[in-house]
């Protein structure tokens, strides 16, 4: 690869991976802040998603930004769980890995409703999922973007999945895992 490439590249994930010098308690506002801001735009694309919720055992809402460079990408990004028969929040950050075509980076949001005890308390204990993904998203300001549902591995989930903002091309295979925050949970 030649240094200008390797450049390119390396200025794609600085601006896709932000670093921040937040607080404990600032980093979980956001992420509550955020959780509210995806689900109302969820409820106002998808009015059923709300009766989804409300007769689930628990929800997740993630914002993850990723990035695919010709073969390979990758992605980061937090979320939280919420147990609605407990009303107890668990802080989880993910990460993803892709090996398709494809080039762009993606801002998007996810909601992963669990409608089995079972399926909300493996996602804690091992917040693993793998997904076939197929997608094309553009968004600049309020044009354009994305809502769709995704098949998720798992049985008894429900996922949402829309972008923010971002411009993607893709088809691949995405492994994605999802593991508690340590930290955010900490006193939580």
């Amino acid at each position: 690869m030649t240094a200008r490439i390797m450049s390119g590249l390396l200025l794609i994930i600085a601006l896709a991976f932000p670093a921040t010098a937040a607080s404990t308690a600032e980093k979980r506002e956001k992420i509550l802040t955020m959780r509210e801001q995806v689900l109302a735009e969820l409820f106002d694309q998808r009015p059923q998603a709300r009766a989804e919720i409300d007769d689930a055992e628990g929800y997740a809402v993630f914002s993850n930004v990723g990035v695919q460079i010709f073969l390979l990408g990758g992605g980061g990004g937090r979320g939280v769980v919420r147990d609605a028969k407990t009303g107890k929040d668990t802080y989880m950050k993910m990460a993803t890995a892709a090996v398709g075509i494809g080039l762009g980076i993606k801002d998007f949001r996810a909601v992963f409703i669990f409608h089995s005890r079972d399926a909300l308390e493996d996602f804690i204990d091992h917040g693993w999922d793998m997904t076939g993904e197929a997608d094309a998203a553009a968004r600049t300001g309020d044009k354009g973007g994305e809502i769709g549902e995704a098949a998720s591995v798992r049985k008894k989930v429900s996922v949402y999945q829309f972008t923010d903002g971002g411009l993607m091309l893709q088809a691949s295979l995405h492994g994605t895992k999802y593991w508690q925050d340590k930290k955010l949970n900490k006193g939580s």
